[in-house]
């Protein structure tokens, strides 16, 4: 299969291991990789604060880097980004744009996936041959559990790495608090979000907390970080991707 990659703002400029290891993993499944450079931000934060002329051309710019025919699917490490292209964009082509952009949109929105969807649904994977000997809880995206419905599927992949001990999270749907700029508007708020999330991540013991959103990872870890817990955050797609070989070695990793 041909798969664009579409590596999000937060992956291009704070988490590129991310969006790397989405690459190697598929890579070594067998599928080629296409990677248009001229991609740029899906717009979900401008239309998420109400700015929602102005991601246009953004969503004109996703279309035509990621509607060509020869691009089987679409991927991106992120189910916020996905959930934008799939619930978002034709929105914004509808009521800015042109026909031609709805059809376009319409298009390659029913091609893009978040990255357990596309393991599990289209390509019928579970077990991808991961190595990974560590204690491991996840944490369930808010926009991956309620607007893409993603359900266990991350959980599947995980269960199916080697040396993996996977600890249940208590209280694994709330939300961790981030929400872009909820978190800046509603500081206090977040917070508290945050701290409830980051009692029940500590106390399960588990050396790395996992997701598949680089953003909430980035609250989590950040809290995490200062009060010094000793559990690490790690994108879902650097666990699958670590082998005894890879260069994303689990005693790195999760060092």
């Amino acid at each position: 299969m041909r798969i664009g990659l579409f590596a999000t703002c937060l992956g291009d400029t704070l988490f590129p291991d991310a969006v790397r290891s989405t690459a190697l993993l598929l890579a070594r499944l067998g599928h080629e990789i296409v990677f248009p450079p001229e991609q740029t931000c899906c717009g979900q934060m401008h239309i998420n604060t109400g700015y929602q002329r102005e991601p246009l051309p953004l969503v004109r710019n996703f279309a035509d880097r990621f509607g060509d025919s020869s691009i089987d699917a679409v991927v991106m490490p992120s189910g916020s980004c996905a959930g934008s292209v799939r619930h978002q964009h034709e929105t914004v082509a509808r009521r800015y744009g042109d026909p031609a952009l709805v059809t376009a949109v319409a298009g390659v929105k029913a091609k893009t996936y978040e990255l357990s969807e596309l393991l599990v649904d289209v390509l019928g994977v579970t077990d991808v041959g991961a190595y990974f000997p560590h204690r491991v809880t996840y944490h369930p995206t808010c926009h991956s559990l309620r607007m893409l419905r993603v359900g266990d599927k991350p959980l599947r992949l995980l269960r199916a790495v080697e040396g993996i001990e996977l600890v249940e999270l208590s209280e694994a749907d709330a939300c961790c608090g981030f929400g872009g700029m909820f978190a800046l508007k509603n500081a206090g708020t977040s917070t508290a979000m945050l701290r409830d999330k980051m009692r029940h991540v500590v106390s399960t013991g588990a050396d790395v907390c996992t997701a598949g959103d680089s953003s909430c990872l980035m609250h989590i870890g950040g809290g995490l970080s200062r009060t010094g817990a000793g559990t690490r955050t790690l994108h879902l797609a650097q666990i699958l991707a670590a082998t005894r070989t890879s260069p994303y070695a689990p005693s790195e990793a999760a060092r």
